[in-house]
């Protein structure tokens, strides 16, 4: 009875199964093309990130490549500076050994042994980005932002240096030019780069080295304005004489008194200097006694026009040489 049953159920509920089973066989296949859907984003995610990878490899190598030329050049370039700068080193510690010691020298010594220091920080810092490069090993190697920032730190650093230096310079050179016999011969290089700063009003004019009448005389210098001032702005070349505080002021004669000479000298025929002269004015405030640094410049505004100095006669090299001469006699010694 139960086996008739059974296939009675068979019979009627054929179509019932079909039904499921089909019905099983959709959702299986669904269930697959989803699957294979999803496989397939994955492999597209994949080729993606292959593909996002292998660029970033590319920019690493485009920045290694950039940087790797980049850090050699700066390096080349900041060794020939270092070079440099310890040759001036070198001949600044020479000029010190053959001066006479003073205070002042004594504080150029301190100045030489602070850049002596500065100067082996570079050479260190050189040496780490030598060894340090984007060709390092990845625990020391900088990364290019890095690498690019310490660059920068040196190269002001070696700025600084230079400025540093050309400070040492001009204090060697003041007192290596300082006259005692009432004459100055001042040297003014790079003539139109100067008088373009005075054009635009960066530096509009400049002090010559202070000379002296005597070793115990009166202490003056010069003053220039390369574009002109006042009537001659633009169109001359200005030229002052300044009297300044000096060690033996106390036991000179006031106001000041001596003749004066301001001369501009021809590089070409060596005949036609220009030049002007005058006695001073006793009742000017130009000529008493200092009581700050330098007194009110007094002179020519209109010395020499720029279309008569601007001639090989005046001009040569980018160079001119400016001659002031003070009249050093009748001046009673100390």
């Amino acid at each position: 009875g139960v086996i008739t049953e059974v296939e009675k159920h068979q019979v009627k509920a054929t179509d019932q199964h079909l039904m499921l089973a089909l019905s099983f066989s959709g959702q299986t296949s669904n269930e697959n093309k989803a699957l294979h859907t999803e496989i397939e984003e994955s492999k597209k995610e994949i080729e993606e990130l292959k593909l996002t990878i292998q660029q970033l490899h590319q920019d690493n190598q485009r920045l290694k490549e950039e940087i790797t030329p980049l850090v050699k050049s700066v390096t080349k370039d900041m060794k020939k500076k270092l070079v440099t700068l310890t040759e001036r080193l070198i001949n600044l510690e020479r000029m010190v050994e053959h001066q006479p010691k003073r205070e002042v020298l004594e504080k150029q010594e301190q100045a030489i042994s602070s850049l002596k220091d500065d100067i082996k920080v570079s050479q260190e810092q050189i040496t780490q980005l030598e060894r340090a490069g984007p060709q390092g090993g990845r625990s020391q190697a900088l990364v290019p932002q890095d690498v690019k920032n310490q660059l920068k730190t040196n190269e002001k650093q070696m700025a600084i240096q230079d400025i540093r230096l050309a400070e040492l310079d001009l204090r060697f050179q003041v007192l290596e030019t300082a006259s005692y016999d009432g004459i100055l011969m001042w040297k003014i290089r790079d003539y139109y780069r100067r008088k373009q700063e005075a054009k635009s009003g960066r530096t509009l004019s400049l002090y010559s080295q202070p000379f002296y009448t005597s070793r115990t005389g009166y202490k003056m210098c010069a003053r220039v304005y390369l574009n002109g001032d006042g009537m001659g702005k633009g169109t001359h070349l200005s030229l002052f004489f300044v009297v300044m505080r000096g060690e033996y002021d106390a036991l000179l004669p006031w106001p000041f008194q001596q003749k004066v000479s301001l001369m501009l000298l021809d590089q070409e025929t060596f005949r036609r200097h220009v030049c002007d002269t005058f006695q001073p004015d006793t009742t000017s405030s130009s000529f008493k006694r200092p009581t700050t640094e330098m007194n009110v410049a007094t002179g020519c505004p209109l010395f020499i026009s720029h279309s008569v100095l601007e001639t090989k006669t005046y001009l040569n090299d980018d160079t001119i040489f400016i001659k002031v001469k003070v009249d050093s006699t009748n001046i009673p010694v100390p």
